[in-house]
């Protein structure tokens, strides 16, 4: 028995999620429907982390048994051919049986990327939020460094999370602005990439994260009440969920052995 580790990456909008759900459609369905055809085996995927409906992937990391003896060099290119063409598996190298693709990885990494100019670009529309009006985005920029450190995320977390403990570490947060699409119009402010580090995060905790930052950005609230709508644990502090359409896990960092 072999285990097998792979790179993925997809465009999440016409798919329910990563992880398989009851109705079927998730990116975890055609990854294991693929594995099926190549192999006649009936497999079952454990992904780094799960992404919701909508939500995209530039690094997602999967592993799973196999008696297969295809050789590994082979692999992403006999799964890419029977795979949709917004799922694309970029890498694949055999691992010890005790990897755990989740367990294993000590940082992710998402990015929200949220569309400030006056109109949307309509090229990358599934991957942007575009927002209406005019951002601070200095404000912004305070605000997320308060989520840098160790807590109770509670406010920020999901009514319908299942985790019994919501204490998470966000390792690193900021802010890049990308200015090359922009006009030359007072209106355009570029497009805003959010980037949040940490050891994980509950379900919708990086959407409620930029949601409350919109609002602070369109001055509905402040960068200070940050560390109060924390220390709340209460989901009804804290801003909206941001759309899923701009959220991308972006990449994972793994243990070295």
């Amino acid at each position: 028995m072999r285990n097998l580790c792979m790179t993925l990456t997809y465009d999440g909008t016409a798919y329910y999620g990563f992880q398989v759900q009851p109705g079927g459609n998730t990116i975890q369905d055609h990854l294991e429907d693929a594995i099926r055809a190549l192999t006649g085996e009936k497999v079952k995927i454990t992904g780094s982390g799960r992404t919701d409906a909508g939500v995209h992937a530039r690094r997602q990391i999967f592993n799973f048994s196999t008696e297969s003896q295809i050789p590994i060099e082979r692999w992403c290119i006999a799964l890419n051919s029977r795979l949709p063409s917004d799922i694309i598996v970029i890498d694949a190298v055999e691992v010890s049986h005790d990897f755990h693709s989740r367990y294993a990885a000590k940082k992710k990494t998402y990015r929200y990327t949220v569309n400030a100019n006056q109109f949307p670009d309509v090229f990358n529309r599934r991957l942007q939020y575009h927002h209406h009006a005019k951002l601070d985005i200095a404000a912004m920029q305070e605000g997320l460094r308060h989520f840098i450190g160790t807590y109770d995320f509670t406010s920020f977390a999901s009514r319908k999370s299942q985790k019994d403990n919501h204490v998470r570490s966000v390792y690193e947060a900021w802010i890049e602005v990308d200015r090359s699409m922009c006009r030359d119009h007072p209106r355009d402010q570029g497009v805003i990439h959010i980037y949040v580090s940490g050891n994980g995060f509950l379900q919708h905790m990086v959407r409620i994260i930029v949601g409350t930052l919109l609002e602070i950005g369109e001055g509905k609230r402040k960068a200070s009440d940050v560390p109060n709508m924390i220390a709340a644990s209460n989901r009804s502090a804290a801003g909206p969920t941001a759309v899923s359409c701009g959220l991308m896990l972006w990449d994972l960092e793994y243990k070295k052995d």
